[in-house]
């Protein structure tokens, strides 16, 4: 599946639109976690963990994305948008959006 956060991929036509396409990811973060990313926040420093469960959340949101796009028939998403977001006090969303194309 080909993805990309502009409307069109240098070399390739877009043959068919199958319309929007999303995938969401919600993962919650753990005590520890929240403890030691306080702690950097004191200190100073990157919070691997957070940054980690970020990764994990995006890979999951986009790979729901490029589910959805094929189920449309779809073998590329195009105009990709990553919103983060935070939810309650300990989860983490990502939600990815684009729009499903055929490109030859």
């Amino acid at each position: 599946m080909l993805m990309s956060t502009t409307p069109t991929f240098e070399g390739k036509r877009i043959r068919e639109y199958h319309g929007i396409v999303s995938g969401d990811a919600i993962i919650g973060v753990n005590i520890f976690r929240d403890l030691f990313a306080r702690v950097r926040d004191i200190i100073g420093g990157r919070a691997a963990g957070y940054e980690k469960a970020l990764q994990e959340a995006k890979t999951a949101a986009l790979a729901d994305m490029a589910d959805a796009a094929r189920e449309k028939g779809a073998n590329a998403v195009v105009g990709i948008d990553l919103d983060y977001e935070t939810v309650g006090d300990s989860m983490l969303m990502v939600a990815a959006s684009g729009t499903a194309v055929t490109v030859e």
